[in-house]
């Protein structure tokens, strides 16, 4: 009897894929256009530079990784 893994072999790329792309692109997008106005008090006006793009960076790697593993096996 053979079992199969739950969501395929390649779950934890796929994991890593969806993480990281959505890291990156959120980020750039929030660095891109700012919300218009703020919903609460405490909500920053523009999203920080700096923590903004050390996550496009690492996000970027992941997916980058990520897609590396799925198209070698």
């Amino acid at each position: 009897m053979m079992l199969t893994v739950f969501l395929g072999e390649d779950l934890l790329a796929w994991l890593v894929l969806a993480i990281g792309a959505a890291m990156a692109f959120g980020n750039a997008l929030a660095l891109i256009r700012p919300p218009e106005q703020q919903r609460h008090d405490d909500d920053l006006v523009v999203a920080p530079k700096g923590r903004s793009v050390a996550f496009i960076i690492v996000g970027s790697v992941a997916t980058v990784w990520a897609l590396a593993s799925l198209l070698s096996g």
